[in-house]
This record gives C-alpha cells, structure tokens and sequence, in this order.
C-alpha cells in the first residue's frame, strides 16, 4: 500500500510529492486534469522580494522561506532533469498614472524599506530611464511616477511545472492525470480510501476504483472545499478566475516586471510577453472572454504603443484557489487522523509551495515543522469573523473589491 496519496496535481500537489519522495516515502498522486490546464500553468510567475524582519507575519515566514528553497530547488530541478525553470532576479517596477497613486506607491515603498527590501522611487523621467519602451506613456502623462524593486524574481510555471513532473517520476512518484475524485471514504476517525473514475495509466473511464494509502494529502486547489466537507471542515477556497494575454514580439521591449494597478507585464528572454491579469468570481469558469482580453490588450497599447509587430499568440485563464484570510489552509484534518489539506494559496501558491511541500512533509513524517504551522491550521476557517470587520488584505474579499475599484479605472 502507497504510504500517501496526493489528490491534486497543481504545484503544491506535485511540490508535496516530491519531497515526500525525497524523503524515502510512496507516493501517489490523482490529478484531475493534465497539468497545463492547472492553475498553476496558467500563473505569470512573479515573486515579489522578500520580507527581510525577524517578526514579520505568518505570510511573510512561509514565503520568506519558501523563496530561499526555490533557489535551492531550481539549482537540483536543473541538474536532475535538464530543465531551467527559468527563476531569474529581474526587477520589478511598480507604476502610478495619477498623483492620488503616486502618493499610494510612496507609502508602499516606506512599507518596503522597512522590511528590509531595496526599493527605489522614480519620477516620470527615472521610469523612462528605467523601461525606454515608456518614453511615450511618459510624454502623454499616462505614466506619473513609481518604484523599483530590484530584487523582485520571476519564474516560468510550464517550465516549472515539468521539472517538477520529471523529478517526482525520477523519484518513484506514481502520477495518473484524468483521475476525478468521486469520494473520500471516511470511516471513523480515518480515511480508508479515495474513490475516482478515470486515471491514467491505469483505470477504466467508466468505473470507479479505489484508491488506498497510509495517508492522504488534500491538496486540490479550488475544488477543495467540496472535498474537505467529508474531512468535517467548513472551507472556503472558491476559484478566482485570472485571465492572461501572451504576446509574440520581435524583439524583448521590457527588461523587468511591470505593474500598474492591478494589471502587469512579464518579459520572457524568448521576447514573449505576458498582459495579465483579471480578478474574476465567476465558478468553476476557466474560459477567456473577449471583454477582458480587449481590456489587457488596451492596458499594453496605452504604455506600449501600437505594438504593429506583435502577435496575439495565445490566451489562458486559470482559477486561483482564495482562502477568508488570506492565508493558506496547511495541516491535519482535526477529525480524521490520516488526512491532511494544503490549499487556499490564493496568488502566492508557486511563490510558497517549496515551503508548503516541506512543511506538509513535515507534519506527515512526524518531523519539528521547519515554520510554525499554527497561523495555517485548516480549522480556523470555520471561526465566525468579527461582524462589520474588514477582510483580510490579502484575502478573496480584499482582492474583489480592489479589481471592482480598478476596472473603473480608465485605461
């Protein structure tokens, strides 16, 4: 019998099962879709610096370390499967178009310094400096002024995402796409086995089989909460639609990360570029529409120019998986002794799924968690919130009523 099995084949899953196999555990993992159409592939792949404070918060330790892993992960993807995911210091710019934005992104970069984190203000004149490509949104005043973060990363998630595929097959980890969960058996304090349909390499599409471990990982991004109702739990981790643009160009125009509200390029080496991104409650929707991609294409012609070159070379969306607070969902179910959840990663889960997947190894093992795990303990989600209070900063209410205020922004 399989030591784990881990339901979920986005970052997190795939991340889990690769250091439970290092650990020397069997691991199986149930994927319901192949893994280009996970949240995960969909993601731009940019990592803000990191918080450099002893006391920083329960999000800033995970990141913090989960960023220091990456470095250590990409170097060990690379020299296991050939494959470089593409983790790069590239920058990040951080513009305003008024003087109401501007003085928000001066009191961001006091937040930054304070943390510990490089960060330069630019006028209109430092940001053309910076990003040549500007020089006209410069001049037509819809660019007023910004920051630099220098130590701002970015990543390339497909890449990503097939380094990790190879090391968990290297590492034994049996991986079968197209396994829809039915069930989750549940008897007494204790899950006997997972029942799906599909599953490749094997199980016939048009029967159930079940699936039988030690242990079970719950990691299912979006489509957890369903799922965790069997485990007793009571979460919310409702799909965020984000939809995203992908330009072919001649030649590379930008040198860093770029962000202007809630919308962003990402300039890849290959002179592509990436327009993103919506913030949608839609459901299990993961559809493009023409409405938001006119919208990301208007936001690159209005800093970019024309663009007569480019080629509109593809469009994705993915669903982003919220959690009330902000914070991921990571530990044991408390009423199931061989459970565990890791989701609700919201927009940071590639940024901290290095250290989501050694914490859950952790915690599954038996070993002294690397990070606290109190601040992620998959019960606080059912407490009821203080009435009248606001959400979380970074939480899915947070993040709706922002993109609401930006889409009335005029681009």
């Amino acid at each position: 019998m399989t030591d784990c099995c881990i339901i979920g084949g986005g970052i997190i899953g795939l991340s889990i099962a690769r250091e439970l196999a290092t650990r020397g555990l069997s691991v199986r993992l149930l994927s319901r879709d192949r893994e280009r159409d996970t949240a995960s592939w969909a993601a731009a792949g940019i990592f803000p610096p990191i918080a450099r404070v002893p006391d920083g918060s329960a999000h800033e330790a995970l990141t913090t370390w989960s960023d220091s892993l990456h470095r250590q992960w990409a170097d060990e993807l690379l020299e296991e499967t050939g494959i470089d995911n593409g983790l790069r210091a590239c920058g990040g710019l951080h513009l305003g178009a008024t003087e109401k934005a501007i003085a928000c992104l001066r009191d961001e970069a006091i937040e930054w310094k304070k943390k510990g984190v490089a960060c330069d203000l630019l006028d209109a004149a430092g940001v053309r400096d910076c990003e040549p490509a500007f020089k006209t949104a410069v001049e037509q005043g819809a660019i007023a002024g910004g920051y630099l973060l220098p130590d701002e990363m970015q990543i390339r998630p497909p890449r990503h995402l097939q380094a990790l595929l190879q090391s968990c097959r290297l590492r034994g980890v049996q991986i079968e796409f197209d396994a829809v969960v039915n069930r989750l058996d549940v008897q007494g304090d204790r899950i006997h086995g997972v029942v799906i349909q599909g599953g490749s390499p094997a199980g016939d599409p048009s029967r159930g089989k079940t699936v039988h471990a030690g242990c079970y990982c719950l990691a299912a991004g979006a489509w957890s909460g369903d799922l965790a109702k069997t485990l007793g739990l009571q979460i919310e981790t409702r799909p965020i639609r984000g939809q995203i643009a992908l330009l072919r160009l001649p030649q590379q125009i930008l040198s860093r990360v770029v962000n202007l509200g809630l919308e962003y390029f990402v300039p890849r080496s290959d002179g592509r570029l990436l327009i993103g991104s919506t913030i949608e409650d839609v459901g299990f929707d993961c559809s493009t529409t023409h409405q938001a991609i006119d919208r990301l294409m208007a936001f690159a012609h209005l800093l970019l120019g024309p663009l007569s070159e480019a080629i509109l070379e593809q469009t994705w969306a993915g669903l982003r998986p919220g959690s009330t607070d902000g914070l991921p969902l990571m530990g044991r179910a408390p009423a199931c002794a061989n459970a565990y959840l890791a989701s609700g990663h919201f927009r940071a889960g590639l940024h901290q799924s290095t250290g989501s997947a050694v914490l859950l190894a952790d915690l599954i093992t038996g070993q002294p968690p690397s990070i606290d795990p109190a601040p992620f303990e998959p019960s606080r989600s059912m407490h009821t919130p203080v009435a009248g209070a606001a959400p979380p900063k970074d939480s899915i209410d947070a993040y709706l009523a922002r993109a609401a205020l930006e889409v009335l922004r005029p681009v």
